[in-house]
C-alpha cells in the first residue's frame, strides 16, 4: 500500500483496487482510520482526536487530488505524493 503523503508522525496510504466508496487510511502509532474522501468523514476505525483533526484538515484541503489518486488506484497506475500539511 503506498504512502502518498506524511505529516507530524501520521502516515497517509491508499491501497491498489480498495474497495468502494472513495476512501484512505490515515495511521498514526497503533491507530488506524478509514477516511471517506467525498463527502469527507470517518468510514472506520479510530485516531486520536488531535491527530484526526490534522488528517480531516490536510484531506479537505485536498479532496480533488485525493479523488485523482483514488482514480489512479482503481486503474492501477503510480500514485503520486500529495504536499503534507505544514
Amino acid at each position: 500500500m503506498p504512502t502518498i503523503s506524511e505529516f507530524f508522525g501520521i502516515l497517509i496510504l491508499m491501497y491498489y483496487s480498495d474497495h468502494a466508496p472513495p476512501h484512505f487510511h490515515a495511521r498514526y502509532g497503533d491507530d488506524e482510520v478509514l477516511i471517506q474522501i467525498l463527502p469527507l468523514g470517518v468510514l472506520r476505525g479510530r485516531l486520536m482526536p488531535r491527530a484526526l483533526s490534522l488528517v480531516m484538515e490536510w484531506a479537505q484541503m485536498n479532496q480533488d487530488l485525493l479523488l485523482k489518486e483514488w482514480d489512479n488506484a482503481a486503474n492501477h497506475k503510480k500514485l503520486q505524493k500529495i504536499p503534507p500539511l505544514q
